[in-house]
C-alpha cells in the first residue's frame, strides 16, 4: 500500500523553529524547509540559525513531529460528559454507546467526525487511525454506496486538514457462537468474505490510507479471522484488533476455544509486525511473550481505559518483550495525546509504586513515530529530511509550561503541557492550526455542540 500521502495545497516554505524535539534532544534555532511535495526538504541547525532567516515563518515554542492518534471511534465523542452518572462497567457504558450509534447517518457522521477531527488538529494530532465499524443503515441494510459511512469519515478528515488511516472493521457476531444483536446489525457484513468484498472498493487517496481491523475475537468467528488477516497481508496494510480489553472476553474465549484471545489470533495468522493489539490489558505471561516475539504492536488508550474502569495494561512488559507502543484517545473522554503519554507513565507508577518507567523521549516516540508506523506511515512522526512535513508547536510560556529550561522541552511537553498549549499544527507543510485557531473549521466548539445535539435528537 502506498505511503507517499500528501495533503493538497503544498507550496515550498521555510519555517524557523525556536526549539525543536529531534527524537533524542531539544535543539534551539532550527530551520525547516518544506518541499513542493509536502515533505521536509532540509533541516538546518547549529551556528547561524539562532535567529529567524529572512522570509521564514516563525514558530515560537517547542515543535514536535505531528502526533498520531492510533485508535479512534469518532462517534464516541458524543458520549463525553454524559455517561458519568452512577456506577457501572464497560458493558453498561456500551449500552449508551449503542444508542448513539443507532442515530448515525452518513451526513450526520460526516458533520460529527469533521468537528472531532478538527478538535484533534487543535490538539496537535496530524493523523488518526479510525477504527470504523458502523457500516450500514439501522437494521443492517446496506446504503446505496455500501461504503457511505467510511467515505464520510475520509471526507471529514480531509475537511479538517488531517490524515486518516481508515481501519475498516470486521464485526460479525455478538459473541462466541452468537448472532449480532439488534444494535450490531449495523456493524455486520454477515461474513468475512462479504466484508472483504465491500472494503476492497475503498481506495486510498492523498490524505487517506485504507487498513483493516478485527473488532475482537468475540466479534469475528475463529474460522473467519484468517480472511481478514489475509486481506491486510495481501495489501501490506495495517491490521488492528481490540485485544483482551475485558476479563469477560478472556473467560468466554477460554470456554469456547480453550485458549486465550492472543493465542487464538496467533493460531489464525493475525499477529505480526503490521498488526496492532489495542488495549492488551489482561494478558498472561505467555500472551506477552507471543506478542513480543511476533513484534505485534500495542496501542494503549490510558484515558479511556481508566474512564471505563478497564484496568492498567502491562505496557512496560510488552515493550520489553518486543511490542512497539503507540497511543490512542479511543472513546475521546479527552482528546490529548500528551495526556495519554503522561497517563501511561503515571499508571505504571500507581501500579508499581516506582517512578521513571519511560523517558520523556520514549513517551513522545510512542505518540509520534511509532504511532504513525502503526497506522502505515513509517515516513511520518520525525523531524528529518524526507519525512512528511507534519508537525505541531506547543507554547513554552503558558501557565502550565512556563518555568522549565527549554532544553527540558520533552519533559515539559509530556509532564506539564496539554492539548490547550498547542499553538500550531502543520500537515504537509500547510498550517491547519495557526495561533491556536483552526484555519479550515471556523468554530470548532460550535461545530461539536451542534452536531452532537443533532445526533442526540
Amino acid at each position: 500500500m502506498p505511503v507517499n500521502m500528501q495533503v493538497k495545497g503544498h507550496v515550498p516554505k521555510t519555517y524557523w523553529l525556536e526549539h525543536a524535539w529531534l527524537g533524542t534532544h531539544v535543539e534551539p534555532g532550527v530551520v525547516l524547509e518544506v518541499a513542493q511535495d509536502g515533505r521536509i526538504a532540509a533541516l538546518r541547525t547549529g551556528p547561524g540559525y539562532e535567529t529567524p532567516p529572512p522570509g521564514a515563518e516563525v514558530l515560537r515554542g517547542l515543535t514536535l513531529p505531528g502526533l498520531a492518534n492510533a485508535h479512534s471511534h469518532a462517534f464516541h465523542r458524543a458520549l463525553r460528559g454524559t455517561v458519568q452518572v452512577g456506577s457501572g462497567t464497560f458493558w453498561t457504558w456500551r449500552d449508551f454507546m449503542y444508542k448513539v450509534a443507532q442515530n448515525l447517518t452518513p451526513d450526520s457522521y460526516f458533520a460529527l467526525a469533521r468537528a472531532v477531527y478538527a478538535e484533534m488538529a487543535l490538539a496537535g494530532i496530524t493523523n488518526v487511525g479510525e477504527f470504523h465499524y458502523v457500516h450500514h443503515a439501522p437494521g443492517g441494510v446496506p446504503y446505496a454506496d455500501p461504503n457511505a459511512m467510511g467515505e464520510a469519515l475520509i471526507e471529514a478528515a480531509a475537511e479538517a486538514g488531517i490524515r486518516i488511516t481508515l481501519l475498516d472493521t470486521a464485526y460479525l457476531s455478538a459473541g462466541f457462537g452468537e448472532a449480532p444483536n439488534l444494535h450490531q446489525l449495523r456493524f455486520s457484513d454477515s461474513t468475512a468474505e462479504a466484508w472483504a468484498e465491500r472494503v476492497s472498493a475503498l481506495k486510498p487517496r492523498e490524505h487517506a490510507l485504507i487498513g483493516a481491523a478485527i473488532h475482537s475475537v468475540r466479534a469475528v468467528p475463529a474460522g473467519q479471522l484468517a480472511t481478514v488477516a489475509d486481506w491486510a497481508a495481501e495489501r501490506r496494510a495495517p491490521l488492528h484488533v481490540h485485544l483482551s480489553e475485558q476479563t469477560a472476553e478472556n473467560d468466554a474465549c477460554l470456554a469456547a476455544h480453550g485458549r486465550t484471545p492472543t493465542q487464538l489470533l496467533a493460531d489464525h495468522g493475525v499477529l505480526g509486525p503490521r498488526t496492532t493489539g489495542v488495549h492488551n490489558t489482561h494478558l498472561t505471561d505467555a500472551d506477552i511473550a507471543l506478542l513480543g516475539a511476533t513484534t505485534t504492536g500495542t496501542c494503549m488508550c490510558p484515558t479511556t481505559e481508566r474512564d471505563l474502569a478497564d484496568g492498567i495494561g502491562p505496557a512496560v512488559r510488552l515493550q520489553r518483550a518486543g511490542s512497539p507502543l503507540s497511543l490512542g484517545s479511543d472513546s475521546h473522554a479527552v482528546i490529548d495525546l500528551l495526556e495519554e503519554a503522561r497517563a501511561m507513565e503515571l499508571n505504571e507508577r500507581l501500579s508499581s509504586r516506582t517512578r521513571g518507567h519511560w523517558t520523556a523521549n520514549a513517551l513522545l516516540t510512542a505518540a509520534t513515530a511509532d504511532g504513525h508506523a502503526a497506522l502505515g506511515l513509517p515516513d511520518a512522526g520525525r523531524l528529518e529530511a524526507g519525512a512528511l512535513a507534519d508537525f505541531t508547536t506547543i507554547a513554552l510560556d503558558s501557565v502550565r509550561t512556563a518555568g522549565p529550561l527549554p532544553r527540558l522541552g520533552a519533559e515539559t511537553a509530556v509532564f506539564a503541557a496539554s492539548a490547550a498549549d498547542v499553538r500550531h499544527t502543520v500537515v504537509g507543510g500547510r498550517h491547519v492550526v495557526r495561533d491556536g485557531a483552526h484555519t479550515l473549521v471556523a468554530d470548532v466548539p460550535s461545530a461539536l455542540a451542534t452536531t452532537i445535539a443533532a445526533l442526540r435528537g
